[in-house]
C-alpha cells in the first residue's frame, strides 16, 4: 500500500508537471508558431495616412506598413498585411485574426489589461485643427463649438477630459471618414494626429486650416497578444536594433517629415 501511494503521489506529480510545462508551451510558442507557418498576419491601416495608405501603385505604404515589413523581414517569413480599423484592430487580434498590430496603436493602462506592447517605434502627436479664422488658445475657446473625432481612440478620451462641456463632438467609426467631415465642414474642428491633419491638409490646401491645441503625445507601440513572451521579446529586439542602426529614424523622417525624438522603451 506504501509503495502504490508513493507511486500514485509520483504519478500525480508528473502529470502535473506535464501540464505546467504544456501550459508554458502553449503560452510561449507565439513565435515558433509563426517561425513554422512560415508567415505573420500584421495588421495595418490604410486610410490613415502617412502612416498607412494606399500609395499611386494602389499597395500599402506608410510609416506602419514599413515597419511591418521589417518585422517579418527580419523573422525571415512572408508578411500578410490586413487592412485594420480602430475599432476592430485589438479585437481581430483577440481573435487570432492577426498576429500583430503596427496600426498607429498608443498604449493606455485600460488597453494594458488586454494586450501587450512593445517598444515604441514612431513618433505621435494627437492635436487639435481648425479654421485659421478661429482664434483658439486654450480648451476653454472650444465651448459651444463641434469637433470630428475617431470613436475608442486615445484622442477621444483625451478630449472628454480637457474639452468644456458644452463643446460637441461628433464621432466617427473610422479615421477617414473623421477627416472627411472635418474637410466637408460638417464639424468646425478635428482631432486628429498631427502627421494625419498635415498629410491631408497639404493634399486639401483650399481648407484653410491650422494646428491650434496639443492633445498628447501619445508614441506608437506594436500590440500582441497576453502571454506570447517569445514573439514580444522578438519584435522588441527588432525595433531596438532598427532605432540603433537609424532605420526608424530614416522611416519617421520619409513618411513624417520629422525624426523620431526620444521614444520610450
Amino acid at each position: 500500500m506504501q509503495f502504490t501511494k508513493r507511486g500514485f503521489l509520483a504519478c500525480s506529480i508528473a502529470v502535473a508537471s506535464s501540464f505546467v510545462c504544456s501550459g508554458s508551451w502553449a503560452q510561449d510558442d507565439a513565435l515558433q508558431r509563426v517561425l513554422d507557418k512560415k508567415s505573420i498576419t500584421i495588421g495595418i491601416p490604410t486610410d490613415y495616412p502617412p502612416y498607412g495608405y494606399m500609395g499611386p501603385d494602389f499597395k500599402p505604404t506608410g510609416v506602419d506598413v514599413a515597419v511591418a515589413q521589417l518585422i517579418a523581414d527580419k523573422l525571415g517569413v512572408k508578411a500578410n498585411l490586413m487592412p485594420v480599423t480602430t475599432p476592430n484592430r485589438i479585437p481581430f487580434l483577440e481573435a487570432k485574426k492577426i498576429d500583430l498590430i503596427v496600426s498607429a496603436l498608443g498604449k493606455t493602462p485600460e488597453r494594458e489589461k488586454v494586450i501587450d506592447f512593445t517598444t515604441s517605434y514612431a513618433p505621435f502627436f494627437q492635436a487639435v485643427f481648425g479654421p485659421k479664422n478661429l482664434s483658439v488658445k486654450s480648451f476653454d475657446d472650444l465651448a459651444g463649438k463641434t469637433m470630428a473625432v475617431t470613436r475608442g481612440t486615445i484622442q477621444d478620451d483625451a478630449l472628454v477630459k480637457l474639452a468644456p462641456a458644452s463643446l460637441k463632438i461628433q464621432r466617427f467609426e473610422d479615421d477617414s471618414a473623421t477627416m472627411a467631415a472635418f474637410m466637408t465642414q460638417q464639424t468646425q474642428f478635428v482631432t486628429v494626429g498631427a502627421a494625419v491633419a498635415a498629410a491631408a491638409l497639404q493634399k486639401n490646401p483650399k481648407v484653410d486650416a491650422e494646428y491650434k491645441l496639443l492633445i498628447k503625445d501619445s508614441p506608437n507601440y506594436v500590440g500582441l497578444r497576453k502571454g506570447e513572451t517569445t514573439l514580444l521579446n522578438k519584435v522588441n529586439e527588432i525595433l531596438r536594433s532598427a532605432k540603433q542602426d537609424g532605420t526608424l529614424e530614416s522611416y519617421s523622417q520619409k513618411w513624417l517629415g520629422r525624426g523620431t525624438g526620444n521614444l520610450p522603451d
